[in-house]
């Protein structure tokens, strides 16, 4: 999956109040990806404040609650002890907000650098996670409990605040200990004055639960139904609303969807055929996989302590991811020795399509715009050839590849279980911009390819606007296959012709599948 640029925030209410609108990199980009941009800011991603008459707490946070004065009195007695979980999920989110990090990425690093392991690593890595996909909700509820919008709050403040809403409203942390473990952060971190705030907010929030702040702070779902489920399911309107099209409409079925999104996904393997097996995984602790017969899921500890992840001949890959680079390899063919990734930064489809390619004679040439991503594509496979190229001024001849796969940059709404601040930062305006990209890469795609031969296009989002209206431009000009007769293990993946995978049916990313073959 590739993200393309944009800056944060929905151009019609989308980032959650507080959250800056910087400008903010997709992961990885994708080839090409730094071509699609657009203008961030909005507020934040559902419906408008509490409304008068529902309940709803808005009395003076600034100033503490009786019931917190014991909290206050500890101020007296010098520095608050140092929570190494907490920090390093609040280090986290001050990264997102004041540079962009990447959680997927900066998590990791953290926990390595501060020796953080077991428990205490689990617990920072739900609560940053969290947090970040739970902001939209949570903002409300602040709004709810404060005598000052989110907005209005200093943001290092904010975020510490957030991080305790979370441990009240979705850990089994108990509130007493959420509370307080919150303000020796505030007063670690922010300041003793800023600590009467946390206070003040934190035991308002903590008199009821999740689901009755949301009878409170989010629409009701008669009147406003993208309202309701943008607040309850913490996800900017117009992510909702296009998820909402993309399943035709269904708004139980929406809501399952951005269910699944607040889901920890599972950690997904790929076996690299020829190079490493699945019984060798299941050896060092995996699962089966459900539905790749590359695939295996790690239920816990670290993917890359495992020998055969260490030494690329396995990889951490969705399991979507590798299904559609295997139904294109599977698509028969006459002539079959050439094979192009044309977008194949950060590597992991080109290292399974590197596999297979090796394992059938065949070569595989790899290009990403990016020289770095490039570089990663190089570390992933063994027999490819990998260079720096622009996929739509194209460094080879036309029609020299047999098979070619386009994994289009996009705005990566499918992936959001994987990247929890991804969702605040997309913007809407991007999509007209990057729909053009797309377009681009595909006819260059189709170029590439020889008579008879076939073109995947992949994004890692069920937007129609990235994939149906995409293909449909160039079906005067190619054979769309029913791609899903070449992927008979996995049902429910639409009515094709195309094959489109979701979180909520299939535990992966919603991942979209077109496969054409050039007349």
């Amino acid at each position: 999956m590739k993200q393309g640029r944009g800056q944060g925030g929905d151009a019609g209410g989308g980032a959650p109040r507080g959250r800056r609108s910087g400008q903010a990199e997709g992961r990885g980009g994708g080839q090409n990806g730094g071509q699609a941009g657009g203008q961030g800011g909005g507020p934040r991603g559902g419906a408008g404040r509490a409304r008068p008459g529902r309940g709803a707490q808005t009395g003076h946070a600034g100033q503490a609650a009786p019931e917190a004065r014991s909290g206050q009195r500890r101020q007296g007695r010098g520095r608050p002890p140092r929570d190494e979980a907490r920090n390093a999920a609040y280090d986290l989110m001050r990264a997102v907000d004041e540079r962009d990090a990447y959680a997927n990425l900066l998590m990791p690093t953290l926990l390595r650098q501060r020796r953080i392991s077991g428990r205490d690593a689990a617990l920072a890595t739900e609560l940053a996670y969290g947090t970040l996909r739970g902001l939209g909700t949570y903002d409300e509820v602040i709004a709810a409990c404060s005598d000052r919008p989110p907005e209005k709050v200093d943001p290092p403040l904010l975020d510490a605040v957030r991080l305790g809403v979370h441990q009240l409203l979705r850990t089994r942390i108990p509130p007493h200990a959420a509370v307080s473990a919150t303000i020796d952060l505030v007063r670690l971190r922010v300041g003793p004055g800023p600590s009467k705030y946390a206070n003040a907010v934190l035991r308002k929030v903590a008199g009821r639960t999740l689901e009755q702040w949301l009878e409170i702070v989010a629409p009701p779902r008669e009147e406003d139904p993208a309202g309701h489920l943008a607040v309850s399911y913490s996800h900017p309107r117009w992510i909702v609303t296009a998820l909402r099209d993309a399943v035709g409409g269904d708004l139980d079925e929406t809501a399952a969807l951005l269910e699944a999104d607040n889901e920890r996904p599972r950690v997904a393997l790929v076996a690299r055929p020829g190079r490493a097996t699945v019984e060798e995984l299941f050896a060092a602790g995996a699962e089966p996989g459900a539905y790749s017969p590359y695939a295996a899921y790690l239920p816990e500890g670290d993917p890359g302590s495992l020998a055969a992840v260490g030494e690329a001949r396995a990889a951490v890959q969705d399991e979507a991811s590798q299904l559609v680079a295997l139904a294109l390899t599977r698509v028969p063919l006459d002539h079959d020795t050439t094979w192009l990734d044309m977008c194949a930064g950060p590597g992991g489809k080109a290292g399974l399509l590197d596999a297979v390619a090796t394992e059938r004679g065949a070569r595989l040439l790899g290009a990403d715009l990016q020289y770095h991503r490039a570089r990663l594509v190089w570390g992933t496979t063994r027999e490819a050839k990998v260079i720096t190229a622009d996929g739509t001024r194209p460094a080879w001849r036309p029609g020299a590849f047999d098979r070619v796969m386009l994994d289009a940059p996009c705005t990566g709404l499918g992936a959001l279980r994987r990247r929890p601040e991804a969702r605040w930062r997309r913007d809407p305006r991007s999509i007209p911009e990057l729909t053009a990209l797309q377009r681009r890469l595909l006819d260059s795609a189709l170029e590439a390819v020889r008579p008879g031969g076939v073109v995947a296009y992949v994004t890692c989002s069920p937007h129609l606007a990235e994939t149906r209206a995409v293909v449909e431009d160039v079906r005067d000009r190619a054979e769309v296959l029913d791609a899903r007769a070449f992927l008979p293990e996995v049902p429910g993946l639409g009515d094709g012709p195309y094959a489109q995978f979701w979180p909520h049916r299939h535990g992966t990313d919603a991942m979209f599948l077109a496969l054409l073959r050039r007349p």
